[in-house]
């Protein structure tokens, strides 16, 4: 019984934990997305006035209507800001992915007394702020930041480049602070593997890259698509560093969702386009992790 008892307790602190902090919040934003625009505190209406019972609720219920989702529709910004968000996360996941795999396949040949050593290292920087991190990057792509003097001083280039305020700063920023996220997977899955198979592929008349697509890349599926997700999913909603190192003509959904709740005050907008995103990013996510449980279900049999 105490057995029984301690497993509960043991599955319902999570639950609790995902309740209290996750679909509360998630279905206040819910709520406020089917609102209206109000000059008022809070800056939306109806608002549940329990105080009037539950004639006041269904009152409230009543005045909610898709208006926001319905904007979000015609109004062409919101559309751009959605695209340009999946464009910008997906390229630089992929640029991750490409900068990513060999350090993580470079980690896992290393020699074992290396690797924690190696794996310290890729994760040192979150030992740094975040924000700070960023604000580093600002000193190095300016017109007179590091970059451009190191590149000028070796006669690469005679006129400074511009690089920060442009999209090809955001790419920089989101790989350089996501790239953990990508190898710390790839660097687990591929520790596992067997390297004994690859030997086995080139005796068989493998090339080195025939039996690196045929054998290691895989083998190390869960931990790209663990790492692809980990970059993709933070990276869409990305706000400061298109705040910081992007331009004015960066637009991503992060800089409109800051806009319309603090500069426009449009919480019930605002709440719409949250809503919205995580639809898209979870949707998919879901999707995909049914196919591979059937997949996973049709290799057992």
């Amino acid at each position: 019984m105490e057995g029984r008892l301690g497993r509960i307790v043991l599955i319902l602190v999570p639950y609790l934990w995902l309740l209290v902090f996750f679909l509360v919040p998630f279905f206040i934003v819910l709520k406020i997305s089917f609102s209206q625009t109000a000059i008022s505190m809070p800056p939306y209406f109806p608002t549940f006035d329990l105080s009037e019972g539950w004639s006041g609720i269904k009152a409230a219920f009543a005045e909610l209507s898709f208006d926001n989702y319905v904007w979000l529709t015609e109004d062409n910004l919101y559309i751009r800001s959605y695209l340009s968000s999946l464009w910008i996360a997906g390229t630089s996941m992929l640029i991750t992915l490409v900068v990513g795999y060999p350090i993580a396949y470079g980690m896992a040949r290393a020699p074992k007394a290396w690797r924690p050593t190696l794996l310290m290292l890729v994760i040192l920087p979150f030992w740094t702020s975040f924000l700070i991190r960023v604000y580093a990057w600002i000193g190095i792509l300016k017109k007179e930041g590091l970059l451009n003097l190191l590149l000028t001083n070796l006669g690469i280039i005679d006129q400074p480049l511009t690089i920060l305020n442009t999209n090809t700063a955001v790419y920089i920023g989101i790989v350089y602070s996501y790239l953990p996220f990508m190898v710390l997977p790839l660097y687990s899955t591929l520790e596992k593997m067997d390297f004994s198979l690859i030997e086995a592929a080139q005796d068989l008349g493998c090339t080195p890259t025939s039996a690196f697509w045929k054998v290691t890349f895989p083998l190390s599926l869960p931990g790209v698509v663990a790492g692809c997700l980990l970059v993709f999913i933070p990276a869409v909603g990305e706000f400061v560093i298109p705040d910081l190192l992007g331009g004015t003509q960066t637009l991503m959904i992060g800089k409109t969702l800051w806009n319309e709740f603090f500069s426009n005050r449009d919480w019930p907008v605002a709440s719409a386009v949250a809503i919205v995103l995580l639809l898209l990013l979870v949707v998919p996510i879901l999707v995909f992790q049914r196919l591979l449980e059937r997949q996973q279900e049709a290799d057992a049999r």
